[in-house]
């Protein structure tokens, strides 16, 4: 079972990156863009086959280690 986990920025949290892509967007001729958030995405390669445990781990992963859950929110996907 494959999980993908997303990991955003929380609103308002500053984002120094986001603003970096935004000007560099800008100044290579891509105007109209008001606002750049940047995140991540982890792929996972899990054994678990039960949907449960493999939800329960994935999330306990998140909570301990691939988010930091004070400025960050995950979600995340299984796919078989």
């Amino acid at each position: 079972m494959r999980a993908i986990v997303k990991i955003t920025l929380k609103n308002g949290v500053l984002d120094p990156q986001g603003k970096a892509i935004e000007g560099a967007l800008n100044s290579l001729g891509f105007g109209g863009i008001d606002s750049v958030r940047q995140g991540k995405i982890i792929e996972l390669d899990l054994d678990e086959t039960e949907t449960e445990k493999a939800e329960a781990a994935v999330a306990e992963m998140c909570e301990k280690l691939l988010a930091n859950t004070v400025i960050e929110n995950y979600s995340y996907e299984l796919v078989p």
